[in-house]
């Protein structure tokens, strides 16, 4: 964590404490509102093969979502998924050796990301940009995704009847929102108060707590191959998590599990792109 990451933590810290004084409600509000608003990357060159990729404009609610096609039109499509404050550019190293494998390959940000608009996201609204994405462009094969998109993508798949022939690879997926609110509560210092308050805000969104928005819940009703990459030093999407679900057992998942890649370097590194091209 570097100063200025400090700095704005520590400044949350403050204003977290003062509103909890004032009003445990209105507390986990903000808290929640931030809990789901990304933090702008700081802009790079687009990656060559981004420009040479058909844009695609999706409508969802009030936003605009964009997306990049290649290899148009092949019977056999792939849906790449970024994850939380991150966008589908930085799996630009995919693209090729995908289209090489005779796929279609379609990426999209997700609201409030990247070239899409709109401000916050949850894990609803993801889900939902999947689903319109899906019947937009779809069917789909095959999915790859990193992070917060592979739990949206977990839930996507839990409710799709049929899932034969499909094939999902999760990279550091984040498996129980339970654990990302108790890291984030824990890192701004919001107490348990306001931390239940928040829980009831996810609650009344959709009749349902927290860990229901869980892949080792929604695994059991997942019956695609899967390829499920995961770090051990995995700092924010905990391994502790995944390796549940690995003890599970369940029998169409397959684990391929590093050691000191972390978070984001994982889907960088070679290794893991050749167990992913290989799987697809």
């Amino acid at each position: 964590m570097n100063f200025a990451q400090k700095l704005v933590i520590g400044y949350f810290s403050a204003k977290f404490k003062i509103w909890s004084k004032l009003s445990k409600r209105k507390a986990a509000e903000k808290a929640f509102d931030l809990f789901c608003t990304p933090v702008p990357a700081p802009p790079k060159k687009t990656p060559a093969v981004f420009e040479k990729a058909e844009k695609l404009h999706l409508k969802l609610d009030n936003e605009t979502l964009v997306g990049y096609r290649w290899n148009h039109p092949q019977s056999k499509k792939v849906l790449i998924l970024h994850g939380f404050s991150s966008t589908v550019k930085k799996f630009d190293h995919f693209v090729m050796p995908l289209v090489k494998k005779g796929y279609e390959v379609i990426a999209f940000d997700a609201p409030a990301h990247g070239d899409s608009s709109g401000k916050r996201i949850n894990v609803l609204s993801y889900v939902k940009m999947i689903e319109a994405v899906y019947e937009a462009y779809g069917p789909f094969h095959s999915f790859t995704a990193h992070s917060f998109g592979g739990l949206a993508l977990s839930l996507f798949m839990e409710q799709q009847a049929y899932q034969s022939n499909k094939k999902l690879v999760l990279i550091a997926p984040a498996t129980e929102t339970s654990s990302a609110l108790d890291s984030f509560c824990q890192l701004l210092k919001i107490d348990d108060e306001v931390k239940g308050e928040m829980r009831q805000l996810i609650y009344n969104m959709s009749n349902q707590w927290p860990e229901w928005y869980s892949i080792r819940r929604a695994a059991h009703q997942i019956k695609a191959e899967v390829l499920w990459i995961h770090d051990t030093e995995d700092e924010q999407t905990p391994w502790s998590d995944a390796e549940k679900v690995k003890e599970d057992q369940h029998p169409n998942f397959k684990f391929m599990v590093t050691n000191g890649l972390g978070h984001r370097r994982i889907y960088r590194d070679n290794a893991v792109k050749k167990a992913v091209i290989d799987f697809l």
